[in-house]
């Protein structure tokens, strides 16, 4: 057997590390990281029911991710990646930003409690950014042509 320089994971690799360096590629690695944080802040409050929200916004987060970064966006072209991509942001950003309002204003005594919170409108935050540059995509990829009026 021929010894290779390639690795088997190689081709992901160079994709991830080319993926990350992107806008897209770092919005969604924060919004993994943060989520991820955020997680960890509410499992140790005395209140963990709050980390659902984490835990599904950090899976959802790292689909998009695999999915964008492996290109899979254009195999699949059943699903429009960027409406859901939108959609998947603003559930996120409205339910950071209202569960860490919660957290915050009701968390008296509970010092991870209040840290996931203050984490949390941070995500809100950029889950809204992340929001408002997909919708930029999408306008900037309409068609700007008039429709037909039937003349």
């Amino acid at each position: 057997m021929a010894e290779t320089d390639a690795s088997p994971f190689g081709g992901c690799l160079e994709k991830l590390k080319l993926y990350v360096r992107t806008r897209k590629g770092t919005i969604l690695t924060a919004e993994i990281l943060l989520s991820f944080i955020i997680l960890i802040c509410y499992a140790a409050s005395m209140y963990g029911g709050y980390s659902a929200v984490a835990i599904c916004e950090m899976v959802f987060a790292i689909i998009f991710f695999i999915v964008f970064m492996m290109e899979l966006d254009k195999q699949f072209l059943v699903v429009n990646w960027l409406w859901s991509d939108l959609i998947r942001a603003v559930i996120g950003a409205a339910l950071y930003l209202i569960t860490s309002l919660i957290c915050v204003i009701g968390g008296s005594g509970d010092g991870a409690r209040i840290a996931g919170g203050v984490f949390g409108l941070v995500a809100g935050i950029l889950y809204a950014y992340d929001s408002y540059t997909i919708f930029l995509d999408i306008k900037s990829g309409r068609q700007h042509t008039a429709a037909p009026t039937g003349r």
